[in-house]
């Protein structure tokens, strides 16, 4: 395992978390693009839980491989699925802010598939 692709993995992972964490407290900067999106409010608290176990396993896949691979496609599919709702909304401006989530764990899975 590489220096890097720890540093890589950790800093996704915080980056990731953070980002479910805002939205469990539904901070304004991540609810106000929400409402725009039309992303219901009943699905939030599921989102946000779907961020913190991407996070949680991108962590955990520095011990045990596999587990990060699955969080990693999982937050990847996440993030992509994000993407396609804020290109729906026909919120161009703001399409770069999912795209901010994925790049880095998009270079984790990368960077582990070569460690």
């Amino acid at each position: 395992m590489s220096v890097t692709y720890t540093i890589v993995t950790i800093a996704a992972a915080l980056w990731v978390g953070f980002s479910g964490v805002s939205l469990l407290r539904q901070a304004d900067f991540v609810a106000k693009p929400l409402v725009e999106y039309g992303v219901p409010r009943a699905l939030w608290p599921y989102l946000a839980v779907a961020k913190l176990a991407g996070a949680v396993g991108l962590l955990v896949g520095l011990l045990v491989p596999a587990i990060g691979v699955a969080a990693a496609i999982g937050l990847i599919l996440y993030f992509l699925g994000a993407v396609v709702t804020v290109l729906r909304a026909r919120s161009y401006r703001t399409v770069m802010f999912p795209v901010l989530y994925l790049v880095p764990v998009v270079a984790a899975l990368a960077l582990g598939a070569l460690a």
